[in-house]
């Protein structure tokens, strides 16, 4: 019998905060874990909401669908997906699934879910959205007075307005959510649920949350469920970033170093609050799958599209640094009748690109060969393949801002290739967070080779765009031809 599926998926949540150990409050996270499997070492391919959704809708990197930065704005690279790229989502559609979307798209500017099979409930950061301002808005906020006085938790911005990344507010509601934003997206889905389960076939609901995406502003309900003076500064806070490229060094210093430490603890305060209260909107939603009767062959998947700095490094939100808070992203499985031992933890590298192939095998239909990603059945089976991958690599090519980066990481050592910079790499065992970048050291430059190889055999395989070999360009330390003479 076919699984239903349904999946939570929140915007700019750490992997970190969901971990039964952490001291985020997520106490349905915490039971999905107890009875499923909690995938650890699960990442996206770009720290950014476009590209990684796209990704896992489509189970291709962005090389192959085509989506690398903000598709709502005039920077995209491109507003759409290339033509032909498919979704799971029509794949189950064609199989007999009904399928409702509610909340956060952001995968292409000229579709809609409804255009992939999907049926549109309540939507944001659908077609059309413009995330931009105008010549003609900028002129007409130069007209306002701009304070020079900062307030506390705001990054002073002058000529870009302040930016408030922390925030609480009074509610009298007996949940203390119900007027936010996100709440109306649940909501739609909670409705749907019903209808969905009493159809004579199988489903897949697609919730989707902003939160707790930047700027934490929250209900003092769940702020204040934390005591900013108990919250420990993330452990490689005080780096200097002198050894890692001037991008990263000049956001913090221009922006994020006009926080004091307590400001950066009652940031994580809000941001924990944040994603206590998405947990509690979820255990709305498991309550609501419960009263279906269809809990035990339903696969509910809670995770994330991208993570936050939330003070690592003394950086937030995400970007062009390529440390692994921002890639690291939630991820639980539960599925009663098909997850084997239960309550267990996965080690092995994950991407987004693997719940494509996941979906469609669990659909009945066979999976396309040629996807980036591959079916993660057998770890829901609690049997992990022998050829599975033993590396995960990013394509990132900017925000607003273009930049050409690249990231292979193992369970040892993690190389940075950064076209606009230097490189960065780190001993994963010795540094796990990411500190000392060793990539001028004599003693690591072998493993910086083997790291580089991988790199390109992997943008091979992906018909990757970083092949040009004009010399303001080509700045790897080792081109692909030393990677791909093995196999000529």
């Amino acid at each position: 019998m076919r699984p239903n599926i349904l999946i939570f998926m929140t915007d700019q949540e750490q992997a970190d905060v969901v971990h039964p150990d952490h001291p985020c409050i997520t106490p349905n996270a915490t039971r999905l874990a107890q009875e499923g499997v909690l995938f650890n070492r699960s990442f996206c391919p770009t720290a950014h909401c476009c590209p990684s959704r796209a990704t896992f809708m489509t189970g291709v990197y962005p090389s192959r669908h085509g989506i690398y930065n903000n598709v709502s704005n005039p920077t995209a690279i491109h507003h759409a997906l290339y033509e032909g790229v498919g979704m799971f989502s029509e794949t189950l559609r064609s199989s007999g699934y009904n399928l409702a979307y509610a909340g956060k798209w952001h995968v292409t500017d000229a579709e809609n879910p409804s255009d992939r099979g999907w049926e549109d409930l309540h939507l944001t950061g659908g077609k059309g959205s413009y995330m931009h301002r105008s010549v003609a808005q900028w002129q007409e906020q130069a007209k306002q007075p701009e304070s020079t006085e900062r307030e506390r938790g705001q990054i002073l911005r002058p000529g870009w307005g302040h930016y408030q990344l922390y925030q609480s507010y009074p509610t009298d509601t007996p949940k203390g959510y119900e007027d936010h934003r996100d709440y109306r997206v649940v909501q739609s889905g909670l409705e749907a649920l019903p209808r969905l389960a009493q159809a004579d076939a199988p489903w897949c609901l697609y919730i989707g949350p902003s939160g707790p995406h930047d700027p934490f502003v929250v209900p003092e309900r769940f702020s204040q469920m934390y005591d900013p003076k108990e919250i420990p500064l993330p452990p490689n806070y005080h780096d200097t970033l002198e050894d890692k490229p001037r991008a990263y060094q000049r956001a913090r210093q221009q922006y994020w170093d006009q926080l004091s430490e307590d400001e950066v603890r009652e940031s994580l305060q809000h941001y924990w609050g944040y994603c206590t209260m998405e947990d509690a909107m979820f255990g709305e939603v498991l309550e609501t799958l419960e009263e279906t009767g269809q809990a035990d062959n339903t696969l509910v998947l809670r995770m994330s599209d991208h993570g936050d700095y939330c003070g690592a490094h003394g950086l937030y939100l995400k970007g062009v640094p390529a440390f692994r808070e921002a890639y690291n992203i939630a991820t639980i499985a539960r599925w009663p009748q098909g997850i084997t031992n239960p309550n267990r933890e996965v080690d092995d590298f994950v991407s987004l690109a693997d719940f494509a192939p996941t979906f469609i095998e669990l659909g009945g239909e066979s999976v396309p060969e040629d996807l980036t990603g591959r079916s993660l059945v057998p770890f829901l089976e609690d049997e992990t393949p022998s050829d599975w991958t033993d590396a995960f690599y990013t394509q990132f090519n900017g925000v607003e801002l273009y930049y050409s980066q690249r990231v292979v990481t193992t369970k040892e050592f993690k190389y940075v290739y950064n076209g606009f910079d230097f490189d960065e790499v780190y001993d994963l065992q010795n540094d796990p967070h990411e500190m000392v970048n060793l990539s001028d050291h004599p003693d690591y430059q072998e493993v910086k080779r083997d790291l580089v190889r991988r790199m390109w055999r992997f943008a091979g395989r992906e018909d990757d765009i970083i092949f040009n070999p004009y010399a303001t360009v080509a700045f790897a330390p080792w081109g692909p031809a030393d990677a791909l003479r093995d196999e000529a």
